[in-house]
């Protein structure tokens, strides 16, 4: 089953890593990644750019664009992973995994993805003929 692993922390403080702190991250989170991809569990991988440079579109009677994040929050979502593990329990172990590579505090939040047509990572999946 394919797991989002949805990445939240604070953007103020990631964004301000130094280049040294974030090289050291880096470094850490794709060690992590390369024995996801071994394993085949790794799809695909963003980061996003800050909130600042996100743009809104609410939805209601009319349709309203805007600049900026949808709510106010202390956390932000900052990227995200597709993995493709066999169980919840798996997806969870494969977060704490990434938790550890990744300082500070914030949080990982793991839900199923329905696969609404295939994907690469789908049809990559499937058993040759």
């Amino acid at each position: 089953m394919l797991y989002a692993v949805l990445c939240y922390n604070s953007e103020d403080s990631v964004f301000s890593w130094t280049k040294q702190e974030e090289e050291a991250v880096m470094t850490k989170l794709v060690a992590a990644q390369e024995r996801m991809a071994r394993a085949g569990k790794l799809g695909p991988v963003a980061r996003l750019m800050p909130t600042t440079a996100a743009t809104t579109l609410r939805k209601g009677r009319e349709q309203l664009v805007i600049d900026g994040p949808f709510a106010e929050t202390k956390e932000q979502l900052l990227g995200f992973y597709i993995i493709d593990c066999a169980s919840l329990d798996a997806a969870i172990e494969t977060a704490k995994e990434l938790a550890v590579a990744n300082p500070g505090t914030g949080s990982y939040e793991i839900r199923p993805v329905a696969e609404l047509h295939d994907s690469q990572l789908a049809v990559e999946r499937k058993p040759a003929a």
